[in-house]
């Protein structure tokens, strides 16, 4: 591995078998001179120094630093930062500061993509399980970081006195981006970070020893997060020896077994936890392949339950009557329950479709059957021209009140619009909705519920279908936080571009969906 005392990556040494290191090239490489000497010094890697790397002596004496600053952590404050220690351990605040260099994880990184495999059985499996464990170790290091990064950010805003009400806003839009992750997901693994450095300490070395990996580290994360810091760091205690004794948990299990501990240590804050759960019931849809969508209602354990009882009464007294007609299709018994369902809650029969609003965007050529380029149905996305063309003939021909809006193009992309409005409505608001079809924001799939300037209409950005982008209502207001830049252009090949710079000058693209927009 690299020599531990290294300040910078211009030397260093990889641990290969046998106690040799193999030196690593002074200077960058371009790509083909890195495979080449990646292949030829692969066989000689110890791939066990790959973990020991990430989750070695300093990772683990900083890990404990962390940890011990985290036990009293005063999460009502400025919203999470650790408390000031009179004693900071060597290399700055966070332990990692002058101990791993981005340049040193990227090198990594490449000798792993272009390592060369074994062949014999026992070591590829060996592999597999030491490259799992790798991925545990730097799930932890991952930890670790976020938590430094946002303590470094509220200090900074501190020192420049902003509010303690504005601290922090955007962090976890900053982490999604660096992490490729939606904005939601990256906000909480922002949460989860605080909670293994601040409460969990245990687990975090578990994680970063490949004990648990990511998901299950946040199973321990969300089943204890009802109880207070003391009994949070009873039951990460209690975990550390369970996991001696069972290492094989799966997931329900240890869940369950968490639960268990959980009720035991505060009974009362699992009842709290479950009246407030109650208020988050709600319904979704999520669109599946084949033209067909997953229907997800999230409801209290009695009435998720009656629910069900009463969709497979139903499909038991059909089958009991003598099921579908002869002739007809024959459907199954969830199929029954799935057709219940609709009955009762639109009042129609199955085969007879409710009223609803369909947007599809399709090409002259594609109706007209000159083109078989795809279609886009809205809220659903991409279906083939055939598809389109026998939706739009089956609308016509239907009795339903069903409102098809066709929306055309000819060559070239949606044609500009503008409005004088500060707000975009009507037709420009639907065009733009329809041409961005998700949250723009990158790694986001989040519906559209605002339609925004990218350049901020207080800053002279117009109302224009250019300067407009559909985003979900999270992603628009973290882009209001201090220091976020956005632009648009129009790229003749990749459509409307938007480009997002944070506030630590990284930028990232997105371009508009594949389609017919």
């Amino acid at each position: 591995m690299f020599d531990i005392e290294m300040k910078s990556v211009t030397t260093g040494s990889i641990p290969a078998h046998g106690h040799e290191r193999i030196a690593w090239p002074v200077d960058p490489l371009p790509p083909e001179e890195w495979t080449a000497w990646c292949a030829a010094d692969a066989e000689r890697l110890d791939v066990e120094a790959i973990e020991a790397w990430l989750a070695g002596s300093w990772c683990a004496d900083a890990l404990d630093a962390d940890c011990e600053r985290g036990l009293h952590a005063d999460f009502e404050g400025d919203g999470g930062s650790p408390p000031t220690d009179p004693d900071p351990p060597p290399g700055g605040r966070d332990g990692l500061s002058g101990g791993l260099d981005q340049s040193e994880v990227a090198l990594w990184r490449h000798v792993l993509a272009e390592a060369v495999l074994p062949h014999e059985e026992a070591a590829l499996v060996g592999l597999l399980r030491e490259l799992e464990d790798l991925r545990s170790a730097a799930a932890a290091v991952q930890a670790r970081v976020a938590v430094a990064f946002d303590a470094a950010r509220r200090q900074g805003e501190a020192d420049r006195g902003v509010a303690p009400s504005k601290r922090g806003k955007g962090i976890g839009g900053e982490v999604a981006l660096a992490r490729r992750e939606s904005p939601f997901r990256g906000g909480r693994l922002l949460g989860l970070a605080k909670a293994l450095v601040h409460e969990l300490p245990h687990t975090l070395r578990a994680l970063a020893a490949g004990t648990l990996n990511e998901w299950r580290a946040t199973i321990v994360a969300r089943e204890t997060a009802c109880l207070g810091v003391e009994d949070r760091l009873a039951a990460d205690a209690w975990l550390a020896e369970h996991l001696v004794a069972h290492p094989t948990l799966g997931d329900r299990r240890l869940a369950a077994d968490i639960q268990r501990k959980v009720i035991e240590l505060d009974q009362a804050a699992v009842v709290r936890r479950r009246a407030k759960a109650a208020g988050g019931r709600r319904v979704s849809t999520r669109p599946l392949p084949d033209g067909m969508v997953q229907f997800t209602a999230i409801l209290p354990l009695v009435q998720g339950i009656a629910l069900l009882a009463a969709l497979k009464q139903a499909a038991d007294a059909h089958r009991a009557a003598g099921g579908d007609p002869e002739g007809g299709e024959q459907r199954s018994h969830g199929a029954v329950m799935a057709d219940t369902l609709f009955e009762r809650v639109t009042g129609r029969p199955a085969e007879d479709p409710a009223d609803v609003t369909v947007n599809v965007v399709i090409t002259d050529e594609a109706l007209l059957s000159e083109s078989e380029e795809p279609a886009h149905v809205d809220g659903y996305g991409p279906i083939s021209a055939a598809w389109a063309r026998r939706l739009i003939a089956d609308t016509v021909d239907s009795s339903q009140l069903i409102a098809l809006r066709r929306l055309f193009r000819g060559p070239g992309r949606m044609i500009r619009m503008e409005t004088a409005s500060r707000r975009f409505t009507g037709g420009l608001r639907d065009l733009i909705a329809l041409r961005d079809q998700q949250c723009r924001t990158p790694w986001c799939d989040a519906p559209i519920r605002h339609t925004d300037h990218v350049r901020g209409h207080a800053e002279g950005g117009s109302s224009s279908y250019r300067n407009g982008q559909g985003l979900c209502e999270a992603c628009n207001y973290a882009k209001q936080a201090t220091g976020w830049r956005a632009t648009a252009k129009q790229d003749p090949t990749r459509g409307h571009v938007v480009t997002v710079t944070t506030p630590t000058g990284h930028s990232y693209e997105s371009t508009q969906p594949a389609g017919p927009a």
